[in-house]
């Protein structure tokens, strides 16, 4: 019998997602490839810029996790999200056992995260614009957006089904409404000055707040 090779993913397709991910696993050489608004998207090379902010948000993000029981801490991982399948560069969840709103459907996430981070060179990229607004519809409770050319850290809060800016605390400091705890210093972001991200966030780690989330999240567990 002849064997049946998928078409390629091309830039610019219309697929189904189920016709997506079939050709996409066919595909193991392509480690990225999303699906917007039925659309292929088919991300450039990575640079070194956006190669090192992505590697402290993960990190920063990895370590909440770990110092949270009851989240999950994922990066580029693809999510079956409506009818698409985005790649957030890093996204931090609330397990369903511990009142999350996601979900696992084969080898996938599923539904949203509670938080999903991308980082962009600027606000004119898709991540801005088709996918911002996947994440807005399905429901992603904030996004954070790494505008590294820009030189800008922007939060956005999901109120009422429309994203609003969170604005700058006490020292300059972003502090996350649905993880309590998650606290960031955008600056340090920005220049890569991981020792001040990790310090800023071992701040929020000990605050009352944060051990209040983490007996919520054991109780919920329960």
């Amino acid at each position: 019998m002849p064997t049946v090779v998928p078409k390629p993913l091309i830039a610019g397709q219309r697929l189904k997602r189920d016709e997506f991910l079939r050709r996409w696993e066919a595909m193991p050489e392509v480690k990225h490839a999303e699906l917007i608004g039925g659309l292929v998207y088919l991300p450039s090379p990575v640079s070194l810029d956006h190669s090192s902010h992505h590697s402290l948000v993960t990190g920063w993000l990895g370590y909440y996790a770990a110092r949270t029981p009851g989240c999950d801490a994922g990066s580029s991982g693809t999510w079956l999200m409506l009818e698409d399948a985005p790649q957030p560069d890093a996204d931090l969840r609330i397990l369903p056992e511990c009142g999350g709103q996601s979900w696992v459907e084969g080898l996938y996430a599923a539904g949203a995260p509670e938080l999903a981070a991308e980082v962009s060179l600027s606000s004119a990229s898709y991540d801005l614009g088709p996918k911002m607004e996947l994440y807005r519809v399905a429901g992603v409770r904030e996004f954070v957006a790494v505008l590294s050319g820009e030189r800008s850290v922007v939060w956005y809060r999901l109120v009422d089904g429309k994203y609003v800016t969170l604005q700058p605390g006490a020292g300059g400091l972003l502090r996350s409404v649905v993880f309590p705890g998650l606290w960031l210093d955008p600056d340090a972001l920005l220049t890569l000055n991981g020792a001040r991200i990790f310090d800023v966030l071992d701040l929020g780690l000990r605050s009352p707040e944060h051990q209040d989330f983490v007996q919520v999240l054991g109780q919920r567990r329960s």
